[in-house]
């Protein structure tokens, strides 16, 4: 461009090194070919180009379920949201699916009377999982259904495994979360997504589900969860606080970023989908 910079004042087109060139109609050029900014000229070309696209398919909806009375019951620590009855939850996933959301994600209330310590109510094919998710799949067979897998809404001590002695069992637990995974996939489930942060989990659930046939059962896993009081809303919601200390033995330091790569690296090689 010409005629607006004072004259005398630097020129960097000019000397005997000069920053830049011009070209041959005598504008000024950086001689560069590759140029990002060509894929973001118009609205058309950002849109063609554009790498991350959300669209209400991309939702997981929550659903929060119980069976403790026959309406639905607010959750105080998540204003809008509440425990769904079963008749509730189908009106919720017909009326999403309307909407463009497919994906479902159940988390249960389980009765206080149904917990234990080895978190049997998980495995049970009358729980009120299985029992949902065969609901859901009769009336909307189109729906994905996804599934919690851990130990801690079922468990008398509010933990996501076996507890012995003050301590959280990894092998113990991982062997009641195949019970788990295997008795969802018979219900209907189409992803099972483990929550516990036991280490080896996306194997052993990979290796049960293909054993009993289940191939095409997706496994989603929870790769890097933190012990952050963030989840407390989601522990209010299912009433599984711990009954004891805290969930850091399990659960990763926030202050950890590498041990989160490790945690996704090995849950990939396991075979986690």
């Amino acid at each position: 461009m010409k005629g607006i910079d004072a004259e005398g004042s630097f020129d960097p087109t000019t000397g005997e090194n000069p920053a830049l060139i011009r070209n041959n109609n005598d504008g000024v050029w950086v001689s560069q070919r590759a140029r990002p900014r060509r894929n973001r000229k118009s609205a058309g070309i950002r849109g063609m180009v554009r790498e991350c696209i959300v669209t209400p398919n991309n939702f997981i909806y929550p659903l929060f379920i119980h069976e403790d009375t026959d309406s639905n019951v607010d959750i105080p620590s998540m204003p809008g949201c509440q425990r769904h009855t079963l008749d509730s939850m189908l009106k919720e996933v017909g009326e999403s699916l309307e909407l463009g959301v497919n994906t479902f994600v159940l988390f249960p209330k389980v009765p206080d009377h149904l917990k234990t310590n080895l978190g049997v109510e998980a495995y049970n094919p009358e729980g009120i999982v299985p029992r949902a998710i065969r609901m859901i799949k009769e009336k909307y067979p189109e729906a994905t259904v996804v599934t919690d897998v851990a130990l801690d809404p079922y468990s008398d001590q509010g933990h996501d495994g076996v507890v012995e002695n003050g301590k959280i069992l990894n092998d113990v637990t991982i062997n009641q979360l195949c019970k788990q995974v295997v008795c969802q996939a018979r219900a209907g489930a189409d992803i099972v997504a483990p929550s516990d942060m036991m280490d080896g989990r996306v194997k052993a659930i990979r290796d049960a589900l293909d054993s009993e046939g289940f191939t095409d059962v997706s496994i989603l896993s929870y790769t890097a969860k933190y012990a952050s009081a963030y989840y407390g809303p989601f522990r209010d919601a299912l009433d599984s606080h711990p009954g004891f200390g805290d969930k850091k033995t399990y659960q990763q330091d926030p202050a950890n970023g590498r041990e989160a790569l490790i945690e996704a690296d090995l849950d990939a090689m396991e075979g986690a989908d």
